[in-house]
C-alpha cells in the first residue's frame, strides 16, 4: 500500500520509496561542496553538483530542479551573475528553458559583511548563509525554503478589496489591471494578504520571507516594500501597502 505523504516533509516519492526534491548546488570545485552534496543524497535529496554557471545551466537541463544553492565560483562575481540570471528568466526566452524565475535560491557568502548579504538578497536570494556553513544549518534552510514553495503552490486564489492573486498562475491584478511584480514583491504581498489588516512585523516578514532570524536584511525588505508600494499605487491601489512606522507592513 502506497503511504500518506506527510505534508511537513517536502519529499518526492519515486518507483515506491522516497526522493527529496533535487537541489543543485553551484560553486568551484572543493571537498566542502562534494562532501555537503553527498551528504544531501545520504539524507534523500537528490543533489547533484556543477562547478560554475555553464555547468550549472546543463544539469538545469537535465533534472527538475526545485532549489539552487549558490556557492563562490569565478568570476569573482559569478555567483550573483548566475542569480540574476535566474531570476530575470521569465524576460529572456534564451534562459527560459534552463530556470524558473521563482527557483528559491540559498546565496553561501564568505563572511557575514553587510554588503555582501545586501548584494545577494538585491539580487533576488532567498536565504544567506554566512561561511562557514554547517551541514545541519543548510540542510534546515532547505527543508525550509522547499515547504515554503510548496505551501505557495498549494495556497488558493486570494482577494482583498481590489487586489487578485492568482497564485496558480503566479499574477497579480488590481481593479482588473495586471501588476508585474518581482517574486520576492510577490511573496511579500502574498504573505501580507493572507493576513489582511493585520500588521506584520519586520521581524516576521523576514523569517517567513527571507528565512532571517535577526533584523539582517531590514534594508531589504523596505526596498521591495517600497516597489511593491508604487507599482500598486500606479494601478489606483494608493495607500494600500502601509507602512507602519517602527513596527512593519499591513494592507489596508
Amino acid at each position: 500500500m502506497k503511504a500518506k505523504r506527510d505534508r511537513s516533509d517536502p519529499s518526492i516519492e519515486v518507483d515506491g520509496g522516497r526522493r527529496e526534491a533535487a537541489i543543485l548546488f553551484v560553486q568551484s570545485d572543493s571537498s566542502l561542496a562534494r562532501e555537503f552534496v553527498e551528504q544531501l543524497r545520504a539524507d534523500r535529496f537528490q543533489a547533484v553538483l556543477a562547478s560554475g554557471a555553464e555547468h550549472a545551466r546543463t544539469l538545469a537541463r537535465m533534472h527538475r530542479v526545485r532549489v539552487v544553492v549558490l556557492g563562490e565560483f569565478e568570476p569573482l562575481r559569478g555567483a550573483l551573475d548566475l542569480l540574476e540570471e535566474i531570476r530575470g528568466a521569465d524576460e529572456a526566452g534564451g534562459t527560459r528553458g534552463h530556470w524558473d524565475a521563482r527557483l528559491p535560491v540559498i546565496a553561501i557568502g564568505s563572511g557575514a559583511g553587510q554588503l555582501e548579504l545586501l548584494r545577494a538578497f538585491d539580487a533576488g536570494a532567498d536565504d544567506f548563509i554566512a561561511a562557514p556553513v554547517s551541514y545541519l544549518e543548510l540542510r534546515a534552510r532547505l527543508r525550509a525554503l522547499l515547504r515554503r514553495a510548496e505551501d505557495a503552490v498549494e495556497a488558493p486564489t486570494m482577494s482583498v478589496g481590489s487586489l487578485a492573486i492568482d497564485t496558480a498562475a503566479h499574477s497579480v491584478s488590481f481593479a482588473g489591471v495586471e501588476v508585474e511584480l518581482c517574486r520576492l514583491e510577490y511573496e511579500l504581498l502574498v504573505y501580507l494578504a493572507r493576513k489582511p489588516t493585520t500588521v506584520c512585523s519586520k521581524r516576521e516578514l523576514l523569517r517567513a520571507i527571507w528565512n532571517h532570524h535577526t533584523d539582517q536584511g531590514a534594508r531589504t525588505l523596505d526596498s521591495h516594500a517600497s516597489r511593491l508600494r508604487r507599482k500598486l499605487d500606479a494601478v489606483g491601489g494608493d495607500g494600500f501597502v502601509v507602512n507602519v512606522w517602527g513596527v512593519g507592513y499591513r494592507l489596508v
